[in-house]
């Protein structure tokens, strides 16, 4: 019994360190876990790091030629918005309306300044000398005119131009190339 109860008692004690032992075992297995996952998830966070060094590059590229274009769309758009100056003058209807009737204006005083131009030629000189000036001003005003029309006009349209292909650039990122294609090509 003496025996036994000693032999119980070694067995006891190899148990408990044995316990002990499995449970040191269990914490290095846990440790070496939780290494083993952190390692995975720092190698997926590099590689999602690398993925945007690669993106961010161009992206940057693109934002810069964002600004760029929408700099030159402001300075248009600031350009188009604005009328010609004007003072104490009422003008109905539109701009283009009102710059079509100050030019058939402008051509009939021209006709009748060619008309009074031969005529006048007995009067004084200094009405003569006047309505040369007044001629050449009032053919330096309609080409000044026609100038300017077409300006606000080629600026309108490249505004418009920038603002559409701007938009189907950005259809085009936000959409995929091909359904883009879908939308302008069927």
């Amino acid at each position: 019994e003496k025996n036994l109860a000693e032999l119980e008692e070694k067995a006891e004690k190899n148990l408990i360190m044995l316990c002990e032992e499995k449970m040191r075992q269990e914490e290095k297995l846990y440790k070496l876990k939780r290494e083993i996952l952190l390692r995975e998830r720092e190698r997926k966070l590099d590689e999602a790091l690398d993925k945007q060094l690669e993106v961010l590059p161009r992206l940057v590229a693109v934002c810069e030629q964002f600004k760029e274009q929408y700099k030159r769309f402001a300075d248009a758009l600031d350009a188009t918005r604005h009328e010609l100056p004007r003072k104490n003058i009422h003008i109905e209807g539109d701009m283009d309306t009102f710059l079509g009737e100050l030019g058939k204006e402008l051509t009939t005083t021209q006709e009748l300044l060619t008309e009074l131009l031969p005529s006048c030629a007995d009067e004084s000189t200094k009405t003569l000398n006047a309505l040369k000036e007044l001629k050449e001003v009032s053919q330096k005003m309609s080409k000044e005119l026609q100038r300017s029309s077409t300006q606000m006009q080629n600026l309108a349209s490249e505004a418009s131009k920038e603002v559409s292909l701007h938009n189907q650039q950005v259809c085009e990122e936000s959409h995929g190339l091909d359904a883009a294609k879908c939308w302008y090509f069927d």
